[in-house]
Order: C-alpha cells, then structure tokens, then sequence
C-alpha cells in the first residue's frame, strides 16, 4: 500500500514538472515573436472562370487577368497552376482570399471557386450481391 502511494506520489510529480517545463517553453517561444509579426495568410487554389477572349490568346488573357490582381506577370506566373480551355473558359491559380475578393471584381471574371477534391459515395462490396 505504501509503495502505492509513494509511485502515486512520484508520478503526480513527474507529470506536474513536464507541465511546468512545456509551459514555460511555450511562454518562451511566444516571447521571442515579435508583437508586428503578422500572420501569413494562406493561399489556396481556387478555379477562377472567365469569359473567352475574342482577339487575345487564352493563356496571354488569362496571366493578364491574374497580373492585374498580384501586380505583376511573374508573380501571375508563379500563383497559376492551370488553363482551362475546352470545357470551360479560365484557370487555376493559388490565391488568398483578399486576392480572389480583388480578382472576382475585374471584367471578364465571372466566377472564383475554390478547389475542392469530392469523394464519391461508394458502397461495400459485401452489399452488391
């Protein structure tokens, strides 16, 4: 009964110190930020639908839409990922959401989605017989 106690005891211990020590880390790594940091936002990719361009190539008219919104055509460069041409008219680019609010304003842009990958309900095989 007594050795219970004292392995009670020593594990309250144990686990009051491991407390204490990533307690006072998290203070220190929350002190070592500075107060201006701002907090990055992040992109995601969004599908952004356009009307077609009567005399402008597609990918031309699209990194000019794009560029219009990032401020440049490197940075239009570097945020698409994909030009919609068949199907559909527009393209895939990472974006923040300040920037889809700008993009979904500029003329030609009819819609700014987001991506989003859909599983299809699917049965168990089990259940098909």
């Amino acid at each position: 009964m007594a050795q219970r106690s004292i392995l009670f005891v020593t594990l309250s211990l144990i686990f009051i110190i491991i407390i204490t020590i990533s307690s006072t880390s998290m203070a220190d790594i929350k002190s070592s930020v500075p107060e201006t940091a701002s907090v990055p936002v992040e992109s995601a990719v969004h599908i952004v639908y356009t009307d077609r361009p009567v005399d402008e190539e597609l990918e031309i008219y699209h990194l000019r839409t794009l560029s219009s919104v990032l401020g440049s055509e490197d940075a239009a460069k570097g945020a698409l990922l994909y030009t919609y041409k068949h199907a559909a008219c527009g393209f895939s680019a990472k974006l923040t959401p300040k920037q889809v609010e700008e993009l979904s304003k500029q003329p030609g842009v009819l819609q700014v989605v987001e991506s989003r990958t859909m599983k299809l309900h699917d049965s168990p095989v089990n259940m098909l017989v």
